[in-house]
């Protein structure tokens, strides 16, 4: 008797050990959580005040967009671009790709989609910020662009939306920078950002991945040579058809998408 009240008590005193672990490792852990979620705020909230402040910014960047095909094979499109922004209201966007090469102009009255490769550009008129053409663009128009966010002058509540979940990872490096590595989740996609340390918080990479599609197809955006300290004029955001350009209909500028029709099936 003696004996089994014995193990019984040490079975009762190893399960209330456990059970006192246990409830230690949840004290330690919650707030290492809730701090990990405020710490990756502060930064990306830290980089959002800092490239809303630049009035002039050029940078250029490659992306690369994921598709899945109907037999669940994942193929990646890859193009490189340049860009130019004064805010409030002027954007010159590039994008090259091995099948397309496309310009952007907006200067804050009209935007203009130019297709080199056709020799055709659609056009409307478009008064207002940077912040009111994004949204037009994927409301009206259903031009994506997932790296516009950053071109927000309110780039911190753009991304935080719908977020459920903020860790910052680490450090990184991106191009020889060090950068602060964050990932956020949201209902539908997960994101993660590359943020240059020191005194020059700009993003470096971004990285969209779909919860939605089967295979979690990204979408990649990584910037380089962004630059702050470069002259502008209002004449690089206005566009100048070239000799022989057509002017046509949105739905007539075909084949200007980073994904080639009728190439994935």
């Amino acid at each position: 008797m003696k004996s089994e009240v014995s193990s019984r008590s040490r079975r009762l005193t190893i399960g209330q050990c456990a059970i006192a672990l246990l409830f230690t490792m949840n004290v330690f852990l919650v707030p290492q959580a809730q701090a990990q979620d405020d710490d990756a705020k502060k930064i990306l909230k830290a980089m959002s005040d800092y490239v809303a402040s630049q009035k002039n910014v050029t940078a250029t960047y490659d992306s690369d967009i994921e598709v899945i095909t109907s037999d669940l094979q994942k193929i990646q499109f890859t193009s490189s671009g340049q860009l130019q922004i004064s805010r409030p209201d002027k954007v010159h966007a590039s994008r090259t790709g091995g099948y397309t090469d496309v310009e952007f102009f907006f200067d804050g009255k009209s935007f203009t989609f130019y297709g080199k490769h056709l020799n055709a550009f659609a056009q409307s008129q478009s008064a207002g910020s940077i912040d009111q053409l994004i949204d037009r663009l994927r409301g009206e128009y259903s031009v994506e662009a997932p790296g516009a966010d950053i071109l927000s002058s309110n780039v911190y509540g753009k991304l935080i939306e719908d977020v459920t979940d903020a860790r910052h990872i680490g450090l990184g490096v991106i191009d020889g920078i060090e950068c602060e590595h964050l990932a956020f989740r949201t209902p539908d996609v997960d994101w993660q950002i590359w943020i240059e340390t020191g005194a020059r918080p700009i993003p470096r990479k971004y990285v969209i991945t779909s919860k939605a599609v089967t295979g979690g197809p990204q979408y990649t955006l990584r910037i380089k040579d962004w630059k702050t300290d470069v002259a502008t004029t209002a004449d690089a955001f206005v566009f100048k058809p070239p000799a022989g350009a057509k002017k046509v209909e949105f739905k007539e500028l075909a084949d200007v998408d980073e994904v080639p029709a009728g190439v994935v099936r």
